[in-house]
């Protein structure tokens, strides 16, 4: 009983990325065929086209970025290992360099000595 249930878990596993690029790729189409026509004039696009238009947009702009989640989770934790490591002296330096970097806003950037780029 256990080995078809993990089988319908692999059926799953295999079917489900298909199905959710075909779905997605008809929203794209819809969109695409319901507001740029009457927007800007473009004419409407075929089902292709629009997974057309969706690859070509992952590949410009890197987006699906499947399993990232964990690897944030890993860096943030080994982050918090490492803050934990500094004596509460060499803590407060560092939440007061990065204080001072991040008050400037990004415009409004100033010369960094040494000293801070350290961490």
């Amino acid at each position: 009983m256990n080995h078809n249930k993990h089988k319908k878990g692999w059926i799953f596993l295999f079917l489900c990325p298909p199905l959710i690029l075909l779905g997605v790729t008809w929203i794209v189409m819809a969109l695409w065929n319901c507001l740029l026509p009457d927007i800007l004039g473009v004419k409407s696009i075929t089902y292709w086209q629009a997974m057309g238009i969706l690859i070509l947009s992952k590949i410009l702009f890197g987006g699906f970025h499947f399993g990232k989640g964990m690897r944030d989770f890993k860096e943030k934790k080994m982050m918090r290992d490492r803050m934990m490591s500094l004596s509460p002296e060499e803590r407060e330096k560092f939440k007061e360099v990065w204080k001072d970097r991040c008050s400037g806003g990004f415009f409004n950037r100033q010369n960094r000595t040494n000293e801070e780029e350290k961490f």
